[in-house]
């Protein structure tokens, strides 16, 4: 596949297309149709198709990947972790938000209960969701998330490192929209002179 992801990124679609389906075959024929090997061919072949614009042939295509791993390798599998992740984002690609919500928040999950509420694969699946509401500027349902997030992003990365700060400021703004000033002054100050510490100044 290696040439397909080539020609994709080059934006050579249709060729990397025929070249996925060709691997796809091969792998089908020689693994079987519930190998793990295909259900990253699947995957892949569902990306490019999303790029093309045909998001239900990406979802039927990522469904098909995410039963796969959750056959072969299990619920609780980073691969099957990934399948969950590529659906939820093609979901709300197609505007159906609610059930996207529920596959990051399965994710989430599955990282917390695998790899502990202090792993950054953990912390990343708990951004990705706290985002989700935030984008519809939802704050009553962002601010938690965001708050755990810093919480964890402090104990896991420390409390002045880029990725605390990013999560910091976002937190500040969604204070700011929710019509809490002081709260969100204090956090944008608190960024600065994290900043600031980190830079030397």
């Amino acid at each position: 596949m290696d040439l397909a992801r080539l020609l994709q990124g080059q934006g050579d679609l249709a060729a990397a297309r025929h070249l996925y389906e060709r691997a796809l075959a091969i792998r089908e024929k020689a693994f079987g149709t519930e190998h793990p090997d295909t259900a990253s061919n699947l995957e892949a072949l569902g990306h490019l198709v999303m790029d093309q614009g045909d998001l239900t042939k990406a979802g039927l295509l990522f469904e098909s990947a995410l039963a796969i791993r959750e056959k072969t390798l299990g619920h609780d599998d980073p691969d099957t972790v990934r399948s969950l992740s590529n659906l939820a984002y093609l979901l709300e690609a197609q505007g159906n938000v609610a059930d996207a919500w529920q596959l990051h928040e399965r994710a989430l999950a599955i990282r917390q209960k695998m790899l502990g509420p202090e792993h950054s694969d953990t912390v990343d699946s708990l951004l990705v969701l706290a985002m989700r509401p935030a984008m519809a500027e939802d704050f009553s349902r962002a601010r938690p998330l965001y708050e755990r997030a810093l919480a964890l992003t402090q104990q896991v990365l420390g409390p002045e490192a880029p990725g605390t700060n990013r999560v910091r400021s976002n937190l500040s703004r969604i204070l700011l929209s929710a019509g809490e000033p002081t709260e969100a002054v204090g956090l944008s100050a608190a960024a600065l002179a994290a900043h600031d510490n980190v830079l030397g100044r």
